[in-house]
Formats: structure tokens, sequence, C-alpha cells
């Protein structure tokens, strides 16, 4: 019941949250401190209400049955796992370590290695639902590492998640993200083709989609942006910078594997030119505007 959360970003503040709210006992860290202070301000009569903030990875890893970790990409993983100050130098023997992080499927299987010569064990774990997931506590996580660690662990990551799966070894987390972000780029392509068609057709595509919706066009991107697509609200989580940063990492595994992805690579250059158009933080349904404005 003891864990420690790094990295209070617009998914791990809520993530933190509810790890609290489900009676775990948090400590919190963020290289901002502020964030820190905030969250426990927020969350002070949570559950048991034992939570407390560390100023270091290494501080708030002390003596926790999991730590869990939610940062910006491979360097910040690097950071606070092997840095100065790194939680991997304090964690406790038969503890795991948890990288909610979408990150390299390369630096998942490093970092297992280094922990099971240290005595414990470590889960690489990126989620899917976004910021408005993360918030509602029903994010999907995808996993690698080894069983006997999952296991221990898997009751706290149902606090924030409506669907968890061990997918395999180290590493296999990571590569199931990449597949999840191939298959979004392309759903968002299509959709964003198909809105334009439709109203330059000068159809009702409110109306338009209230059908199709239900048939086999049908996706959770339709269901959820389309309305806001044709509205161009593009306020809405998940952003087109960390979609590139998420292909990028796709595009250097299907190198490693010898593999092309044309769809994912055009959709990158189309996210590149929405970032050119001053849209780097509106979220990923903005490929719209390269059509709209």
């Amino acid at each position: 019941k003891s864990v420690a959360f790094l990295g209070l970003g617009v998914m791990g503040y809520p993530m933190a949250g509810h790890l609290a709210a489900k009676g775990f006992s948090v400590t919190v860290y963020n290289r901002t401190m502020e964030k820190s202070e905030n969250w426990l301000k927020e969350f002070a009569g949570t559950g048991n209400g034992n939570h407390k903030s560390a100023e270091t990875p290494a501080k708030a890893a002390e003596d926790q049955d999991i730590v869990f970790a939610c940062v910006g990409a491979d360097p910040d993983v690097r950071a606070i796992t092997l840095g100065l100050d790194g939680a991997f130098a304090a964690m406790k023997q038969g503890s795991v370590f948890i990288d909610h992080t979408t990150a390299s499927a390369e630096l998942a299987r490093e970092l297992s290695v280094e922990a099971e010569k240290r005595g414990f064990g470590f889960l690489d774990a990126p989620v899917s639902g976004g910021e408005a997931g993360a918030v509602g506590g029903a994010l999907t996580v995808m996993i690698g590492g080894c069983e006997p660690d999952y296991k221990k662990c898997q009751g706290a990551i149902a606090a924030f998640a409506k669907m968890q799966k061990l997918l395999g070894p180290a590493g296999a987390g990571q590569t199931a993200k990449m597949v999840n972000q191939i298959c979004i780029a392309g759903i968002v392509q299509g959709l964003a083709e198909g809105l334009h068609f439709g109203l330059e057709a000068g159809l009702d595509m409110d109306a338009v989609v209230e059908v199709i919706a239900k048939g086999v066009a049908g996706s959770w991107q339709m269901e959820n942006r389309a309305s806001t697509m044709i509205a161009s609200e593009f306020n809405f989580g998940f952003a087109v910078d960390w979609m590139r940063k998420d292909l990028a990492i796709v595009f250097s595994e299907a190198k490693r594997m010898g593999l092309t992805l044309p769809m994912a690579e055009m959709a990158d250059g189309f996210y590149k030119e929405i970032q050119d158009m001053g849209g780097a933080r509106q979220d990923t349904s903005s490929l719209i505007r390269r059509f709209r404005g």
C-alpha cells in the first residue's frame, strides 16, 4: 500500500490522485516542486491521507513497494531512473518500478536488465486514453515485463485503468503502444479527409456522422472527435508535439526491424504542417486544419 509516483504532468497528476483515492500512501516527485505542493494540497484528505512529497526520485523511491513514473521521453526516463539521485539507486529488493511513459522499447529492455541486476522488477506500461482517460481513471495500459512482477502491481494499476494486459517480456508494452499510435494516425487522417469531403459537398456532417458512426466506419475518434473537428475545436488533450514524438519512436523501431510504414510517415508529415501552422499544442484531431484552415 506504499507507492511513489514520479512525474505530475497532465497524465501523472490524476493517476497519482486515483492511487490516493484507492487507499495507497503516495509519495510524489516532480521536477517542479510547485506541482508536488499543489498535488498534496488537493489530495491531502484523500484515502488514508498519508501522502507526502520528495525532493528527488531516489528519496521518493525509498522503501516503496511500487514506484510509478510518467514523464516526457527517453532522456527524462533515464534521468529519473539512472541519473543523479535516480530512483534505481534507492529501490528496495523485491519492489517494482513501472514506467508509464511512452518511450522506446530499447530503453525498456535496458532498464529491465538493470533492475534485475539490482534485485527489483521493471514493467514498461505505456497508457492510452489521454488526459480525459487519466482524469476519469479509465486508461488502457499495455504492459511488458515478467508475470510475477505484474501480479504484484495489477491491483494498483487498476486504480486508474479500465483495461490492462501483460503482453510479453520487457519492451512489449512500448511496442504495443507503437501499434496503437500507428492505428490512431491512420484513423484520424481518414476521418479528417471524410469530414472535409462531406462539408465541401454541402452535407450536414453532424447528421452524417450520427448515421455512419453506427456502421463499419465507426471509431472512438469519430464518436468523440468528429463534432469538435467540424467545429474547429482542438483543445482535447494529446498534443501534436507528443504524437510526433511517439511516431519518431515508431520509425526508429521500424527501421531496426527493416520495415516501412508509409501511412504513418505520411501522417507524420501532415502533423509537421500543423506544427508549422502554429498548432503544436493542439490535439491530434487538428489534422483537419490542413483542409479547413
